[in-house]
């Protein structure tokens, strides 16, 4: 009776120990809730980056960071956001234009680049007073060439943004817009389905090489069998 009562309670405490490691590693893990304007910040961030969906290295925020504020010495304040996850009903540009009715006035230059952490979408809004110096067509562009292929590469989020953000310094410098990055073009890969006349080739080879071997063995059979 002792054993068994020792034996239950050996089983209970490996039970709850083990809940309790289940537990523990579940844990910290919060759930991922779906963001709108009015969760973030009233105010831009103070160095231009604000990654809810932690994205960036702590030195790749400074990266972007560093040529935010570069961007910004051309009249206009610049800042990147990226979203863990937007509510089902609301798209990246949408989410943009709320942030900026929430952080500027229509008078105020204003320019977003953003990334949505779940889908890897991207985005860049202006307000209306900066679209005189950035058109739309060339935020839509610069989002979805520019930032968008180096996040098909890899996920080089820092990559992306650096891109565009220098592709839009330039326009604004008064340069000329440089335009889409160039595509990657996969190799094509190399047929490994022989061509007929491969095929022949290769079956004439074999045909040379039997007949061979049995005009080497028949000879010495025959003199082995009359030899005897």
């Amino acid at each position: 009776m002792t054993l068994q009562r020792f034996g239950i309670a050996s089983a209970t405490r490996i039970l709850v120990a083990t809940i309790w490691s289940l537990l523990m590693l579940l844990g910290p893990a919060a759930p991922v809730w779906a963001l709108n304007a009015s969760d973030l910040p009233p105010a831009p961030p103070a160095n231009h980056v604000l990654d809810q969906a932690q994205l960036l290295s702590r030195a790749s925020a400074a990266d972007i960071s560093k040529s935010l504020e570069a961007l910004s010495q051309q009249q206009l304040q610049a800042s990147w956001v990226s979203v863990p996850r937007l509510d089902y009903d609301l798209s990246l540009p949408q989410f943009g234009q709320e942030l900026l009715d929430r952080w500027t006035g229509a008078d105020s230059d204003q320019l977003l680049l953003l990334i949505d952490g779940q889908t890897s979408a991207t985005a860049i809004v202006a307000s209306p007073a900066l679209q005189q110096r950035l058109s739309p067509e060339l935020l839509r562009s610069t989002s979805r060439t520019t930032m968008t292929q180096p996040l098909r590469e890899g996920n080089r989020y820092r990559q992306a943004s650096l891109d565009a953000i220098n592709r839009l310094s330039i326009v604004l410098d008064g340069g000329d817009d440089p335009g889409e990055p160039a595509q990657a073009v996969n190799p094509v890969a190399t047929a490994r389905v022989p061509s007929r006349e491969q095929t022949l080739s290769s079956n004439a080879t074999t045909w040379v090489i039997v007949l061979l071997v049995v005009g080497t063995l028949v000879p010495m059979l025959t003199w082995w069998v009359f030899s005897r």
